[in-house]
């Protein structure tokens, strides 16, 4: 199991605007994916596939569960 911080940035369209956007999201990573994550470079891009669940039962902060992750090449 890892714990680590996903980084969003993007330029979004709302109420006919572009807006850009960040955000930074609490993640978590079992078996394979966490094995992946931990020999990888701090600041890589990736594309990571999960779904959105409280942290534990004792702890209802939100957190990603992820459950498929990509690294994205020449970024």
């Amino acid at each position: 199991m890892i714990e680590f911080s996903l980084r969003h940035e993007s330029e979004q369209m709302e109420a006919g605007a572009n807006r850009q956007v960040s955000a930074e999201v609490p993640a978590i990573a079992f078996d394979v994916q966490a094995r992946l994550l931990a020999g990888a470079p701090l600041d890589r891009a990736l594309e990571v596939e999960g779904f959105l669940c409280a942290k534990s039962r004792r702890s209802r902060r939100l957190v990603l569960h992820a459950t498929d992750i990509q690294f994205i090449e020449g970024e």
